[in-house]
Formats: structure tokens, sequence, C-alpha cells
């Protein structure tokens, strides 16, 4: 029998989700007989939820070559904590529907709303095979070695790094915090190393929420960077704390999202504030924000490729009968790089985040060593642009 499928995507969007998209729609379109429906959930899972669908077969060929290339969701996207009633429901839609496969393109919230759909499935005795793709650009699943779409933003924060270096040599304010999107997890502002190629270069600081961070470290830091330099560029997680264990940023309350995030502040900002109140110096702060994961301009290849592949990888392993499993990428060596495709059970990446190891900070805890180049280079793509400085010499003296 042809039985039909749902493809949701779920969470923050990124550079290359749609490339994930893209590459399932294509195999799942050439393993599967025509009569085979390809829905494409509208909104992630509240699109399934009320029965919102994109027949994925419809687009042609040149709109799949755009939507490939293109940042955002295609089919749109959501951030809603599934409960069992509602796992229940989507169940008895595909049921209805005569869906035996369902995908799920996104991170570990995503990766729960996928176990709990295959649990509720399993609950009645419904043969569904459910399978996750990841893609988060923090980086913060478990079991693979990197996320589709953290490729493209590490590449997207390195590059503003490299540029705004530049532009504060010039007219130094002297002070700069540049705030990097991750919430827990500090992997995207460690990427921000790769601007550097000399010990000069920026970002100069960079601070990463699995280490906390005082007041007085902070302006002890940015003091002695500055007494070397004359300017100062610091890179720091949205997500930085303090030693209490709250967020830097303006607070907002309990705020949180649907799953209990708390939603960040304003971490650079409050830092340049620090800044300026407590060292006399002025600072100023950059939150590129959203653009960060955005960027299609700036998006990686490497990371675009892969997310075609772990995609096509989790279509044909879900074809072949099995279920229950995120797709992961294994890196089997960096240089030259390399990786293979493989598959861990949704269990044991639902609602888990994977820190940044501290043993990619160095020993003051205020940087990324060196060894962490080797790991994040291989997947921002080609190399970073870099730009020609004149070489100043000392100003001849009058002899009078």
């Amino acid at each position: 029998m042809a039985h039909n499928v749902v493809v949701a995507q779920g969470g923050g969007p990124t550079a290359v989700i749609n490339a994930s998209l893209y590459s399932m729609a294509d195999e799942l379109s050439n393993q599967l007989p025509g009569s085979a429906m390809l829905f494409g959930a509208r909104g992630g899972i509240e699109g399934v939820l009320a029965e919102r669908w994109l027949d994925l077969r419809r687009p042609d060929a040149e709109l799949w070559r755009r939507i490939r290339l293109s940042p955002g969701a295609a089919l749109g996207s959501c951030r809603k904590m599934l409960n069992r009633e509602e796992a229940a429901r989507a169940v008895e839609i595909f049921c209805r529907l005569d869906v035996r496969y369902f995908f799920c393109i996104g991170g570990n919230d995503s990766m729960d709303t996928a176990l709990k759909v295959s649990q509720a499935a399993a609950a009645i005795h419904y043969e569904l095979v459910v399978a996750g793709v990841p893609k988060t650009i923090d980086n913060d699943l478990l079991h693979t070695d990197h996320c589709p779409g953290f490729g493209s933003a590490a590449r997207y924060f390195a590059q503003s790094a490299v540029d705004l270096g530049m532009d504060i040599r010039a007219l130094p304010t002297p002070v700069s915090i540049l705030e990097v999107m991750g919430r827990n997890a500090g992997w995207l502002a460690a990427a921000t190393m790769a601007a550097r190629e000399t010990d000069d270069d920026a970002p100069h600081l960079i601070y990463v929420p699995e280490v906390p961070l005082s007041s007085e470290r902070f302006l002890a830091n940015v003091q002695n960077a500055y007494s070397r330099r004359g300017w100062v560029i610091a890179a720091v997680s949205e997500g930085v704390r303090d030693e209490s264990g709250n967020a830097w940023g303006e607070r907002r309350g309990a705020a949180v999202d649907q799953f209990g995030h708390a939603l960040p502040g304003d971490a650079a900002a409050t830092l340049a504030a620090l800044v300026t109140s407590q060292l006399g110096l002025r600072a100023r702060s950059e939150k590129p924000g959203l653009c960060g994961r955005s960027s299609s301009a700036l998006a990686s290849d490497v990371d675009r490729e892969e997310a075609e592949a772990v995609a096509r990888f989790a279509a044909s392993h879900a074809l072949a009968g099995h279920s229950g499993f995120m797709a992961v990428i294994l890196r089997e060596q960096s240089r030259p790089y390399s990786v293979r495709y493989g598959a861990v059970p949704l269990e044991s990446v639902a609602n888990v985040e994977r820190k940044l190891p501290l043993e990619y900070l160095t020993p003051e805890r205020n940087n990324i060593a060196g060894s962490y180049r080797e790991y994040v280079e291989p997947l921002m793509g080609e190399p970073l642009r870099r730009y020609a400085q004149f070489e100043f010499e000392a100003a001849p003296r009058s002899n009078k």
C-alpha cells in the first residue's frame, strides 16, 4: 500500500533548514509511489493539529531550488509544548489520513514532540514510523558531532567579529560588546574565536553560559585588555550568567516560553553600561540577534550540504523500517574533513542540552582555546573574508 507522509519543521529557523526540507521531500518523492501523499504541516505541530497542509509534491523544480537556498522555515514553524492529549490527537489525524511516516525537523524541543507522537502511536498499536532531523544554531543536541544550522551561524558571527574589529580599530569606541545567540550553551559564541589570526585581533574576550561571570572579573578583564591595546571587543553569549545564576541583561521577571525556557535579555547592553559606569570607558553593544541565524548570504556551503545529507539519510532510514530515531552527523576526521551519518533513539536527545566542554576554554575562563578552531572551522565552509591594513611607522621627528 502507498502510505502517506507528514513532514513538519519546529523551533527557531536557520539559514539551511529548508535545505533539509528540500532533500527530504526529494528523497521521499523518489522512493515512494506517486499515489503516496507527502503532507507538509504548515506551522509545525500546530499545523498538524489544525490540519493545515501543503502538498510537497506540488512545487516544481525551480521553486524547490529557490526554497532550498532560502532562510526561515518554508513550511512555517512553532514553539509548542505538546501534551499527551494533543499527541494522541495528532495520531488520530494520522490514522484518518493513513499517515504512516512522521518526520520532524528541529532541535531539542522538536525531538520531544516527535518522541511524544511516537509514544502515542505505540499506545494504541498504530504502526507509525517517526524520525527526527537535527537542526539548531545552538549546536546543543546530544550524540551528533554538530547540528545543521550551526556552521552557518558560526560563520556569520565570526565574520561579524572580523568586520567589527576593523571598524573599532579605525575609530576606537574603545569598548564594544558583541552579543551572540546561545541561551544555555556557548558553542556559537566560542565560534567567534575563528575571527582571530593574531593575538591583537578581535574578539579579545569571549564569555559563555557554562562559566559564571562576575562583574569584578569582567571589569578586570576589560581593563587589562584595554591597557594592552587601547581598544577591546568582547563576545558574550546571550545567556551568560552571574555568580548567582542570574542572566545578565534586562530582567523580564518570570517570562518563559512554552517549554519553560527563560527569555533572554540584553546581556551586551547591560555589560556595556557596566563598563561605562565603572571604568569610565565609552562602550557600546552590538546585537545581531536573529540576523545571525537567518543570513543566507553568509551561509556555509558545508552546512547546507550536510543539512541535505542528514535529511536524506533520515528519509532512507525510516523507509527501511526504522523508527523512533534522530539522524546524526558523525565526524570521521577534521583534516581533511569527513563525516558519516547514523541514528540514535529519540529518548536520548529529547529535552537534553549538550553544553560546550570546558576543555575548550582558556585557564582564565575568559577566552576560547585554539583547539576549538579544529572543531569549528571545517563547519564554516569557505575561509572568512580578511582585509588589508596599513603598517604604520612612527612619524619622523623634525630636528628643529
